[in-house]
């Protein structure tokens, strides 16, 4: 009385072909190089080029701390924040080279 039920035969996979979807993933890694990747490592580069070139009286901002360069060694700056009061502080620290007479303008 009852018929027995059968399931019936799986439908065709849709998009047989992987390679439109592969482009689309390699598209979006050479973006997000363009975008995010390269940018930061120039900016990177630029700061390194700008700490390798620190020397003795370049004003700079250090960690939010506006200075005159005194003393410059091979990790080390010494950075004169006012008169008579000095700071030791790495190199990496230094964020920004100031045009010349920055720290006379402020200070006055």
């Amino acid at each position: 009385m009852i018929s027995n039920a059968y399931a019936q035969a799986a439908a065709p996979a849709a998009g047989g072909d992987p390679l439109p979807s592969f482009f689309i993933i390699i598209g979006m890694f050479v973006l997000m190089y363009f975008f995010m990747i390269r940018p930061q490592q120039k900016k990177a580069k630029e700061h390194k080029q700008m700490v390798d070139a620190l020397q003795k009286g370049d004003e700079v901002i250090a960690m939010g701390i506006l200075g005159k360069i005194t003393k410059v060694s091979e990790a080390y700056v010494s950075i004169e924040v006012s008169e008579g009061n000095v700071m030791h502080v790495q190199k990496h620290a230094v964020t920004m080279l100031l045009p010349k007479g920055t720290y006379n303008d402020i200070s006055k």
